[in-house]
C-alpha cells in the first residue's frame, strides 16, 4: 500500500519560525531560570537531541509545560510577519495538486498556525491541523490523529526536522523524511536512521516520486 497521506511537523519545517523561537526563549530565560542562548550555543544545540537540550539548558521539566505556553503565546503576536522556508510553498502545491491529503502535527498552538497558513495562502492545501502539547515525542499524538482519521500507518510518510519526529515515527510504524533546513543539523539526523534525509524542499517530490507514489 502507498503512502496517500502526508502529515508535516510545522515550526521549522514549513515555517521559519527558529530565530523567532530562539528569540522568545531568550526572552524568557531570566524567568524560567536558565541560561539565554548565544548563537555560538545555537549551533552546539542544533546537535543534541531533545533529552540532551532540557539537560544542556539547566531548566527544570516541571516547568517546561509552563514555558511551552508562555512561548506560543508570544510567538502569536509575531507569527503573521513569518515567512514559509524557501521552496516549501511550491512543493506543498505540486502534492495538494496531485492528491495527497496533506496534514500537519505540531507543538504549537493551534491559532498560530492557522493565522500563518491564512497569511501565506496556504490554508486550503491541508486537510487537518492538530495540536498538541509534548516534550520529548509524538508518538502518541500520531496515533490519536490516525485514529480519528482513520488512516492507516503504512498509508502516511511523516515530514520533520527534529530528532524526535524520528523517533515518534518509528514507534508509530510510519515511514518518515527528515529535514535539514530546520531545528536539528544533518549529522544528528542522520544518526537517527530516518528513511529519507532531504536538504531541499523541492526533494519532496523527489522521494515521493520514488516512492511510486507518484501517480
Amino acid at each position: 500500500m502507498t503512502q496517500k497521506v502526508i502529515i508535516f511537523d510545522f515550526d521549522g519545517t514549513i515555517a521559519d519560525t527558529v530565530d523567532a523561537l530562539v528569540g522568545i526563549a531568550n526572552g524568557l530565560a531570566q524567568k524560567f531560570g536558565y541560561i539565554p542562548i548565544t548563537q555560538e550555543e545555537l549551533a552546539l544545540l542544533r546537535n543534541l537531541n531533545s533529552r540532551e537540550i532540557i539537560k544542556y539548558s539547566g531548566i527544570s521539566i516541571l516547568k517546561i509545560p509552563f514555558l511551552v505556553k508562555k512561548v506560543k503565546s508570544e510567538l502569536k503576536s509575531k507569527i503573521k510577519e513569518l515567512k514559509p522556508i524557501s521552496g516549501i510553498k511550491e512543493a506543498l502545491v505540486v502534492l495538494n495538486n496531485k492528491g495527497y491529503r496533506l496534514g500537519i502535527i505540531t507543538s504549537n498552538s493551534q491559532d498560530n498556525v492557522t493565522d500563518f497558513l491564512k497569511v501565506n495562502d496556504l490554508e486550503n492545501l491541508f486537510d487537518f491541523v492538530y495540536s498538541g502539547v509534548t516534550i520529548f515525542g509524538k508518538t502518541t499524538i500520531i496515533n490519536n490523529v490516525l485514529k480519528q482519521k482513520q488512516i492507516k500507518p503504512q498509508e502516511v510518510i511523516y515530514v520533520g526536522d527534529e530528532t524526535r519526529d524520528i523517533e515518534a515515527s518509528k514507534k508509530a510504524n510510519i515511514k518518515v523524511i527528515a529535514v535539514t533546513w530546520g531545528f536539528n543539523s544533518q549529522e544528528v539526523l542522520a544518526k537517527q536512521n530516518p528513511d529519507f534525509l532531504i536538504h531541499e524542499p523541492y526533494e519532496l517530490l523527489e522521494v515521493i516520486k520514488g516512492l511510486g507514489q507518484d501517480n
